[in-house]
């Protein structure tokens, strides 16, 4: 382990990474529709029949046969005979003659030979038998046609879509109860420390409570995979070996929190070369925070070493492991959600290496203005407090208040 190591760009690291990860490497499963939110589909999904099912009318009014309003208007209205009305969720009873209107709500199913629904609001009734049309429609206003939304045999949903709320509700529309996702793939989570203590443990003299395995727990959940915890392993490099093997046996990806420095205590890099090739393919990243960190591969299965301070091991999952569980499903990288704010002072940065700023949006004066969060590493406080993260690159040395940066918001899960 005397192998002097160089520091990668996350660029760098990802692609190496990515050599030995095949995307959507994960086994299909059956989901129902009430837990399909935000899984991965495994496949396309067709329409097994059209949607509508049957021409619908759009407005509340009078299904009519278009051409009898042609040249209508508020001074020279068109007359036609009323012929009934369509009942919600019933059949017309019969079809509309030319001449003719019936009255439709929103939603009925057309009769037979209309072509298009007049606005009640350019109606009136003229006397028991006949209404005034006070606007002219063209064939297909103001309706939707049978498989106007969706044709039969047409792809609704394509493979490799994190479904949302409205994939569920046109699935539910055509009576798909169930459909075939990628499994989550299962994360690992080893904690690492004499020092550490369980988070519902009374720490005592030097101990601290483990956080760090329930942020990165839920950052996994937020990336679409599920968080195995396997709790807390000493300092000593046997027993962090045998955690490692289990966990490589039990789990898609591994992340060990803490340990992964240079120190004569840091175990870890130690640990996971023993679990085999490839081995380490990235030991230290040229980012603040971040910096200590592994990126391995065992077995086919990647294993990260994440920073023990709680910021830097978040800010290295979001840059790296989210990117490797969203691949895992066959999914892309994430697309930020960035928004331009105004720097609120000036901030520094050492020349080659990328920077990574929290920061708080606040609204002055009409302007949104970023305003660092400063702390070090180990204050998680610092990120609760934060509403996004501030990127300098490393061929930047200094930002100056005032300038008009871009601000990465931080998800909500």
């Amino acid at each position: 382990m005397s192998k002097v190591w160089k520091l990668h760009t996350v660029e760098e690291a990802w692609r190496e990474l990515a050599r030995y990860l095949p995307p959507a490497s994960l086994p299909a499963e059956e989901a129902g529709l009430d837990a399909a939110l935000g899984r991965v589909t495994a496949d396309p999904v067709l329409s097994p029949e059209p949607l509508p099912p049957f021409p619908r009318s759009l407005v509340d009014g009078y299904a009519v046969h278009a051409a009898d309003t042609h040249g209508a208007t508020e001074g020279a209205p068109t007359y036609v005979v009323i012929a009934g009305e369509v009942r919600m969720g019933e059949a017309p009873r019969q079809a509309l003659a030319p001449g003719h209107a019936m009255w439709i709500p929103t939603g009925g199913m057309l009769p037979e030979g209309a072509d298009a629904a007049v606005m009640v609001e350019y109606t009136r009734p003229w006397d028991a038998a006949e209404i005034e049309v006070r606007c002219s429609v063209a064939a297909g206003e103001n309706v939707i046609g049978r498989g106007d939304d969706v044709a039969p045999g047409a792809e609704l949903v394509p493979v490799g879509r994190a479904l949302r709320p409205a994939d569920v509700g046109a699935l539910a529309a055509l009576g798909i109860l169930s459909v075939k996702v990628r499994r989550r793939p299962v994360a690992a989570i080893i904690s690492t420390g004499n020092e550490v203590v369980a988070a519902d443990a009374t720490p005592v003299g030097g101990q601290i409570r483990d956080l760090n395995a329930w942020s990165i727990s839920a950052a996994v959940r937020q990336a679409g995979g599920e968080p195995l915890r396997l709790g807390i392993v000493s300092d000593v490099l046997e027993p962090l070996a045998a955690a490692l093997r289990d966990a490589v046996a039990r789990a898609d990806l591994v992340c060990v929190s803490g340990g992964s420095s240079v120190g004569p205590e840091d175990l870890v890099p130690q640990a996971i070369a023993s679990l085999g090739e490839p081995g380490i393919l990235t030991r230290g990243l040229n980012i603040r925070p971040g910096k200590p960190t592994i990126i391995a591969v065992a077995q086919g299965k990647p294993i990260f070493g994440l920073p023990g301070h709680p910021v830097s091991g978040l800010m290295v999952f979001g840059l790296i492991v989210e990117s490797t569980i969203r691949r895992m499903l066959g999914l892309p990288p994430a697309r930020p959600c960035v928004v331009k704010a105004v720097l609120d002072r000036d901030l520094g940065s050492s020349a080659g290496r990328s920077d990574y700023v929290r920061v708080r949006l606040e609204e002055r004066e009409g302007r949104l203005r970023a305003v660092p969060v400063l702390g070090k590493s180990a204050m998680i406080s610092t990120l609760v407090s934060a509403d996004g993260i501030l990127h300098i690159p490393p061929q930047v040395e200094v930002l100056r208040a005032g300038e008009e940066v871009e601000v990465e918001l931080m998800t909500e899960a």
